[in-house]
């Protein structure tokens, strides 16, 4: 099962979200991140975030949706931009939900509150992607009903 973590920009909350769902994935899942405007760029903050944590950036980008790899099952936007947007018509028939969170990189002020602002982001998309793998997957793959009701469920959750 592929999941794609949508946002505008791909470069902080979609980064984040791919990157901590690859990094606890078991096998059968994978992610990919995209924007509908990507900046070209990773942000920083998100960058700096996963190394502190342990996990690798390399092989990230900032992509456009138009520019995947493959097709997603699942699609999750992570801002609030993305969620109003309408996926492009190759992503076909897939299930969408939305996990909503404020941007850490348009958080202004000291070192340690641009710093908190990343760290709690990243403990919400750690506990939803937890949730997340939690799920019987295989078996709700084949109601997409009761899949994107347990993911909008998901979407909720904060630490």
């Amino acid at each position: 099962m592929n999941f794609l973590f949508l946002c505008t920009g791909n470069s902080c909350r979609s980064i984040l979200s791919e990157a901590v769902f690859n990094h606890l994935a078991p096998a059968g899942l994978q992610a990919i991140s995209a924007g509908s405007q990507p900046t070209g760029r990773l942000n920083l903050g998100a960058v700096d975030q996963l190394r502190r944590h342990g996990i690798g950036v390399d092989g990230y980008a900032s992509k456009s949706w138009h520019d995947l790899p493959l097709t997603p099952d699942v699609v999750v936007t992570v801002c609030g931009n993305a969620a109003g947007e309408t996926c492009p018509a190759y992503l076909g028939n897939v299930v969408r939900t939305h996990w909503g969170l404020d941007d850490p990189g348009e958080v202004r002020g000291s070192t340690e509150e641009v710093e908190a602002a990343f760290e709690q982001t990243y403990r919400i998309v750690l506990a939803r992607t937890r949730a997340l793998f939690a799920l019987p997957l295989a078996d709700l793959a084949a109601d997409r009903a009761a899949l994107k009701l347990a993911l909008d469920r998901i979407g909720a959750i904060l630490p």
